[in-house]
């Protein structure tokens, strides 16, 4: 009878048992299921971002070509206020300062906001109680108007210096300008009445003035 010869095992070792286990198969993707997605629409249905920000790029563009020639101003354009084109206009006009070596950012936004207050205050004061303006119309019309001293600010940086005489004359072509639209958008729609205009336009030529001195000096 012949033995069997036993094959050595290290110490310390368990024994294996005689029947050995089937495999079993292990689905990671069990373990860890994907998120629950919500029946929300594709992002290809969503509005496009200037919209749900209320920008309208069109919108602006024909406020602002309305402006472009002062005697003949299409103020139904502007009975839509926005605030996005008066800031687009505010940050415009803060770089080109910024090109001719001043840093007037914060000093535009203050003199805007008083400008708008105080042309707000004037306006109901004179239209009594039919006035109908609102001050965040006031705010959209007076920065859209700011439009004549943005190019003032852009020409000034090609120009000779604001100092002289034919600075001036340039200078006050565009307050003009400026003071134009802005009495005619504010008063003959506002208040129904072009007797008032002189009376408006007073302080908004004082108010671009303001503008104009922030590129002359």
């Amino acid at each position: 009878m012949l033995h069997q010869r036993q094959v050595p095992t290290a110490p310390f070792q368990p024994q294996r048992p005689s029947s050995s286990l089937p495999f079993m198969s292990f689905d990671i993707s069990s373990a860890f299921p994907p998120p629950h997605l919500p029946s929300s629409p594709l992002f290809s249905d969503e509005p496009p971002l200037l919209e749900e920000l209320e920008i309208n790029p069109s919108l602006i563009w024909h406020k602002t070509r309305s402006l472009l020639n002062p005697f003949r101003v299409n103020s139904s354009l502007h009975l839509d206020p926005d605030l996005s084109g008066p800031f687009l206009y505010y940050i415009v006009f803060g770089l080109f300062q910024l090109l001719a070596g001043k840093v007037q950012f914060g000093v535009i936004l203050g003199w805007i906001a008083i400008s708008s207050i105080f042309l707000y205050t004037i306006l109901n004061f004179l239209a009594g109680r039919n006035g109908n303006l609102d001050l965040y119309r006031c705010f959209s019309v007076v920065g859209y108007c700011l439009m004549p001293i943005v190019i003032y600010s852009a020409a000034s940086l090609f120009l000779p210096p604001t100092g002289t005489t034919p600075g001036f004359v340039v200078a006050a072509v565009f307050v003009i300008w400026a003071t134009r639209v802005c009495s005619r958008l504010l008063t003959v729609d506002e208040l129904g009445a072009s007797e008032h205009r002189g009376l408006i336009a007073y302080p908004c030529f004082l108010i671009y003035c303001l503008f104009s001195m922030l590129v002359m000096f």
